[in-house]
């Protein structure tokens, strides 16, 4: 049994594979403070429900993007699930070329996605990953990482106009029903709404444009669900590119895994 721990600055996600399929998933706030232990509490409960526990683990596999985490989800492997994880980016073989001038500044969430998004789609891809920060990046056919983009996310973008500008309220991000807003929520809602339609579908011209031919388009991310249906850019939207990414990683290294 397979606890995939994927961190990133908002949320935290713990997957459960038996083997053949995912069978539980869970998100957390993240918190770089947490402690191991606090996170134990938390995980144990939700096993419970799950009619699971948390010595039913073999292998952990751990992405963070948070590296003062690191610490606490490492020691809650090691201390509650007795078992040695893989950290993305420390010794683990991710089987790809990583295709950048600084290839120790790819982040481990973007190189997760590209093995996730390459292992289940065939070509060059451009992979969208909405989150705190929204990336686009680049999967070669042979799966390698050739860069990409980095934009603020959406979430990030709405708070900022709330924080710079005195007299405009926090307000709820969804699709409005008119691009022109006739009231102060429904013109910031569609400025960041089809504001950010225009930046995917702009950067997906851009980098087709720049490549020189076409590339499949997947979606992935919990805020990028907004988008699915919006504009005819995105080919895929797929919510569980990330936990298959941490899968294949695991497959790749577990002759690295044990207790």
């Amino acid at each position: 049994m397979l606890l995939a721990i994927e961190q990133g600055n908002t949320n935290t996600l713990f997957a459960v594979h038996d083997g053949a399929s995912w069978i539980a998933q869970w998100r957390a706030a993240t918190h770089a403070s947490r402690t191991a232990d606090e996170y134990a509490v938390w995980l144990s409960q939700l096993l419970g429900m799950a009619g699971l526990q948390l010595g039913v683990f073999d292998a952990c596999i751990i992405s963070s993007v948070v590296p003062q985490s690191i610490f606490n989800l490492r020691n809650l492997s090691r201390r509650y699930l007795h078992v040695e994880p893989l950290v993305v980016g420390e010794n683990v073989d991710l089987g790809i070329p990583v295709r950048i001038d600084k290839p120790s500044e790819a982040g481990a969430d973007r190189l997760v996605n590209a093995i996730g998004a390459h292992v289940e789609y065939p070509g060059e891809l451009i992979v969208i990953d909405s989150g705190t920060a929204t990336t686009f990046d680049i999967v070669a056919a042979d799966g390698g990482f050739e860069g990409g983009v980095i934009a603020p996310g959406i979430n990030l973008s709405m708070e900022a106009l709330h924080q710079a500008a005195a007299r405009l309220p926090r307000v709820a991000i969804k699709q409005p029903q008119r691009v022109v807003g006739t009231d102060t929520v429904g013109a910031m809602q569609s400025g960041v709404f089809f504001g950010y339609v225009a930046l995917i579908e702009g950067l997906i011209d851009r980098i087709k444009a720049e490549r020189g031919r076409d590339l499949t388009v997947i979606a992935t991310g919990g805020v990028a669900s907004l988008f699915h249906g919006v504009t005819m850019g995105i080919d895929r939207f797929d919510p569980d590119l990330t936990i298959r990414g941490l899968l294949e990683i695991h497959r790749r290294n577990a002759h690295l895994a044990g207790t």
